[in-house]
C-alpha cells in the first residue's frame, strides 16, 4: 500500500503544487521519486516526529497541503499533542500518514504495532480517518484527499498487500465486496479484509456471509446505516483493539438496528515478534471469526 500511495500522491502532485511531503527520516526506497520529482516540495525532518508535525503546521498555514509520513505509531502517539493543538486546533490541510498498520511491523515489536490508534485519532477534532484495505482504496484516499484539504489521518499497511477488490466510493457507506446472505455480514477495515474475503470463500453459498470494507472511520456517514440496517448480525473484523475501533464506530451508529460481534486484537500486550501473518494468528484472529460465526448462523 506504501508504493500506490506514493505513486498517487505524485500523480496528485503533479496536478497540485501546494502538495508538500515531510517525512521522518524513513521511507528510503519508497519516498525517493517524490523527493526526485518536487526536491522544493519534500522535506526530511530526521528522528524527530513533534517537529515534523509543527512544521507541516507551519507549511500549511501558508497554504500548503502536508503529508506527513512515519511509521505505525511514530506520527501519532510521539507527536499526539502537537497534531491535537497544531492541526486540529487550527484546522489546518495536513495528512498524517501512518504506514504499517496494525501489527505490520510485527518483527519490530511493540513499539511499531498500530492498534490503538483509530480510537485515538477519532477522538480528535476536525479530522477525517481513512483506513483503507488494499492499494486500490489508498489511492482513491489519496485522490479525495488531494481535492479536500483538512485535518486527515490515513492509516496504511506496509507493502505487498494485494488489490482486494474494484469497488470505488468510500464516501457512500461501507463497500460491499462479496454478495452474501442478507442476514449475516462480516464489516472489515485494512488489510485485514482479506482474511474476511478468504473466510467468505470458504463457506457454503448459501451460507456465504456478505462481507463489507470500510475505510471510512471519521465522519460517521448516515450511508452506514441504511446499508447495513437490514443485516441482523454484524461482525466488526479489524486489527485493533475494539475500543474505539471499527466495532465502537458501528455501535454508534447503529444502535438498536443489529447485534455487533467485535472480532479484534486482544487488548493485552504480547511480547511475540514475528511477521504480520503469525501475529494475527496468535491474536487468534481466524479462529474469533470462525468462532462468532458457527454461534450466529
Amino acid at each position: 500500500m506504501r508504493t500506490a500511495f506514493i505513486q498517487e500522491l505524485i500523480l496528485q502532485a503533479r496536478k497540485n503544487p501546494k502538495i508538500f511531503l515531510v517525512v521522518g527520516d524513513l521511507g528510503f526506497s519508497v519516498v525517493e521519486p517524490f523527493a526526485k520529482e518536487f526536491p522544493d516540495r519534500f522535506l526530511n525532518a530526521g528522528v524527530a516526529e513533534q517537529n515534523m508535525t509543527g512544521v507541516a503546521a507551519g507549511l500549511a498555514s501558508e497554504g500548503f497541503h502536508v503529508f506527513t509520513y512515519s511509521i505505525a505509531n511514530f506520527p501519532i502517539l510521539r507527536c499526539l499533542e502537537q497534531v491535537r493543538n497544531d492541526v486540529c486546533y487550527h484546522n489546518l490541510p495536513v495528512t498524517v500518514v501512518s504506514v504499517g498498520a496494525g501489527m505490520a511491523y510485527g518483527n519490530l515489536g511493540y513499539s511499531h504495532h498500530a492498534v490503538q490508534d483509530l480510537a485515538i485519532m477519532r477522538t480528535l477534532p476536525n479530522i477525517t480517518v481513512f483506513s483503507p484495505a488494499d492499494p486500490g482504496e489508498t489511492r482513491e484516499c489519496v485522490q479525495w484527499l488531494s481535492l479536500n484539504p483538512r485535518p486527515s489521518y490515513l492509516r496504511i499497511g506496509k507493502a505487498g498487500e494485494p488489490d482486494l477488490h474494484g469497488v470505488r466510493g468510500i464516501f457512500d457507506g461501507p463497500l460491499r465486496v462479496c454478495e452474501g446472505r442478507p442476514d449475516v455480514a462480516i464489516v472489515a477495515t485494512g488489510s485485514v479484509l482479506k482474511l474476511a474475503i478468504d473466510f467468505a470463500s470458504t463457506q457454503a453459498p448459501e451460507k456465504r456471509p456478505s462481507v463489507f470494507s470500510m475505510p471510512l472511520i471519521k465522519p460517521l456517514q448516515k450511508e452506514i446505516k441504511s446499508t447495513l440496517q437490514g443485516f441482523q448480525r454484524i461482525i466488526a473484523l479489524e486489527e485493533h483493539v475494539s475500543e474505539g475501533g471499527l466495532f465502537a464506530a458501528l455501535c454508534e451508529i447503529l444502535t438498536n438496528s443489529s447485534i455487533i460481534h467485535s472480532c479484534s486484537i486482544p487488548e493485552k500486550i504480547k511480547n511475540e515478534v514475528g511477521s504480520q501473518d503469525y501475529l494475527r494468528n496468535q491474536a487468534k484472529l481466524k479462529e474469533m471469526l470462525n468462532r462468532i460465526y458457527k454461534l450466529i448462523s
